[in-house]
């Protein structure tokens, strides 16, 4: 996966600098074309030398030593990568990159590429959990950075626990597996909903539900990285858009009736996991309602079930919905299944411990229209997307033979 790939290698300032030499020689051996960038404190651990020898490849450690009067390093070197390698990454290097400082010549390389980015940090565990490095690492990550986290173990500076660089062979692995997985989705429009509505009662009052859009998030965020072109359509929730994802942001229901509906008939692959209220108030006031003594009572009226609606129309497209329960799982699952015309639909029970709403963790199981079922262990959201996508992609590839 890696043969002919332009990598570049960035080595900044740790004692774990030593390991990059192995990765530069490993990603050479997989037919890599390498260059390698060092910080000033990286050559205090290793000889630009070495990195030449390994990569045979000059070994840039200068901004204004410009190579070629004819290009400017720092941006030819930026346009012809397509993997940028940081390892080891220290806190420093992180902290530049997240904050936009660029005064040195891999700072400046990196803020300049338009390659995917790969950060293996390497440094002392209370540096590695401290707020402003994670801080950093999070808004890296938002804006599509991919890191490869260290390893727990014996730390040079005489400290056991996280924060040991990766070990090259698993560093090469996952640019490798990474490499492929970006493929599989290439040339599928994938549309996602996610989060709550709200429907409007007053200036002051909605009515809504406890769905916090985690997992219809990180649906979209693996769906871009399988190499997806993405829409994500959003009810209101304070989550950041995943990189390389065309956000919609709606409020209600008919919002999201709307919008489903404009990119549903050019989709390929449609995943709802929006939480869209049943119900909408019947009536909606332009001004405050004033509490009155007594009890109150409002009248609502349906709103249209998108899903059904899709199903109804769908051609081509894969139609996947969402079933949160709390009772009869599998039976409730398999009546949306056949009544929305869906392809497949998620089950979990919102009430389990780990899978309900707002949690950072899910437990749920796949049905397929032809009645096989899978069940996804209690993971992490972006694990279960991840196991979501690669069933439907299955699925797909079955449909076809």
């Amino acid at each position: 996966m890696l043969n002919g790939s332009h990598v570049v290698l960035g080595v900044t300032g740790g004692i774990a600098a030593y390991k990059a030499c192995a990765l530069t020689s490993k990603l050479v051996q997989k037919g890599a074309i390498v260059k390698v960038i060092m910080t000033e404190s990286a050559q205090e651990f290793v000889s630009p030398l070495t990195f030449q020898a390994l990569s045979r490849n000059p070994v840039y450690t200068d901004t204004f030593d410009e190579k070629d009067s004819e290009k400017i390093a720092h941006i030819d070197l930026a346009d012809w990568a397509d993997l940028f390698i940081i390892a080891p990454a220290t806190a420093n290097m992180i902290g530049k990159i997240a904050n936009g400082i660029a005064d040195d010549m891999l700072s400046t390389t990196i803020t300049a590429t338009r390659a995917d980015v790969y950060i293996a940090p390497a440094m002392n565990v209370h540096m590695y959990a401290h707020p402003a490095v994670v801080n950093n690492m999070k808004r890296l990550e938002s804006w599509g950075y991919k890191f490869i986290e260290p390893g727990d173990g014996y730390l040079a500076c005489g400290y056991v626990g996280k924060g040991r660089l990766e070990e090259p062979e698993t560093i090469v692995a996952v640019l490798e597996e990474n490499k492929k997985m970006s493929k599989v989705l290439a040339n599928k429009k994938v549309l996602i909903s996610a989060g709550p509505t709200q429907e409007k009662i007053d200036p002051v009052r909605f009515f809504t539900n406890h769905s916090s859009g985690k997992m219809g998030f990180a649906l979209a965020e693996v769906a871009a990285q399988f190499g997806a072109e993405v829409t994500l359509v959003s009810g209101p929730v304070e989550l950041d858009t995943p990189a390389n994802v065309n956000r919609v942001d709606i409020v209600s229901a008919s919002e999201m009736h709307e919008q489903m509906n404009r990119y549903f008939s050019t989709s390929d692959i449609v995943i709802k996991a929006a939480a869209v209220a049943d119900y909408r108030p019947k009536t909606t006031y332009d001004r405050k309602m004033k509490k009155i003594d007594g009890d109150l009572m409002l009248e609502f009226e349906r709103t249209t079930d998108i899903l059904k609606e899709l199903g109804s129309k769908k051609t081509d497209q894969f139609l996947v919905g969402f079933a949160a329960e709390t009772d009869n799982l599998m039976e409730q699952g398999q009546k949306k299944l056949v009544s929305k015309n869906l392809d497949a639909i998620i089950v979990n029970d919102i009430q389990a411990k780990g899978a309900g709403f707002k949690s950072n963790t899910n437990d749920v199981t796949y049905m397929h229209r032809s009645g096989v079922t899978t069940h996804f262990g209690l993971a992490q959201k972006k694990e279960i997307a991840k196991q979501i996508l690669e069933q439907i992609i299955n699925d797909l590839k079955a449909d076809e033979k």
